[in-house]
């Protein structure tokens, strides 16, 4: 059976930040891990998070005196925002394009991953085999938020996965629908998303593209 235009699919977003039009469920949390920065013997800080900038920023606001490597466009506009020097965005966030670029341009520098407890890129030892030692402090890590299995998302619902940390607490809570359509951030969280899931891949990696590509998907798509 088709689904009429005029009743889209409910779309749900499992980020911590809640944004209009779409309906908001935040399956992780973040903790702060670390009283202080060990900036010693560093010049270069790197962070492949929006809240791991977010989180230094709470901690120690020396962290804006020295320019930073940023993975990712949010990552990068976080520490435009909080008055940071971004000095380096690469294109690239995947394994060995990725070492071998940061390895060509800092090879000389002392590089300080601030970063999660859990991560889904391993940049240490990608770097490594580029002859290069980062350096790593872990700053927050993230948990996940408690549902009951009467607060799973309805049948045919677009669910917004933002990390592959979404996707795991996500799944801790609910079972998988098969009717549901998931839209990912970008590559590395596709990458943890359930067998034969249906998805889309937002057109750039920010959350406002998510729910833009989600949107289209609830008013265009139909039920399985």
């Amino acid at each position: 059976m088709k689904r009429s235009h005029e009743l889209p699919r409910p779309v749900y977003l499992l980020s911590p930040l809640a944004k209009e039009g779409v309906c908001s469920l935040p399956v992780i949390s973040f903790e702060t891990t670390a009283e202080r920065i060990d900036f010693q013997g560093c010049d270069t800080l790197m962070f492949t998070s929006k809240q791991a900038v977010v989180t230094a920023e709470q901690i120690d606001k020396r962290w804006r005196t020295y320019p930073s490597i940023a993975i990712g466009k949010a990552t990068g506009g976080m520490i435009a925002t909080l008055g940071g020097t971004l000095l380096y965005r690469p294109e690239n966030f995947y394994g060995k394009t990725l070492s071998e670029d940061i390895a060509k341009t800092f090879r000389d520098r002392k590089i300080l991953y601030l970063r999660p407890k859990e991560i889904s890129f391993d940049a240490k030892s990608y770097l490594a085999k580029e002859g290069i030692t980062l350096h790593e402090q872990i700053i927050y890590e993230t948990k996940c938020v408690r549902y009951a299995a009467s607060q799973r998302p309805p049948k045919d619902a677009v669910i917004i996965f933002t990390s592959p940390s979404t996707i795991r607490c996500f799944l801790e809570n609910f079972a998988w629908e098969s009717s549901y359509t998931a839209v990912v951030i970008g590559q590395a969280t596709l990458e943890h998303l359930p067998p034969d899931t249906d998805y889309a891949v937002a057109d750039t990696p920010l959350i406002d593209a998510c729910i833009a590509k989600a949107k289209e998907i609830s008013l265009t798509s139909n039920p399985k």
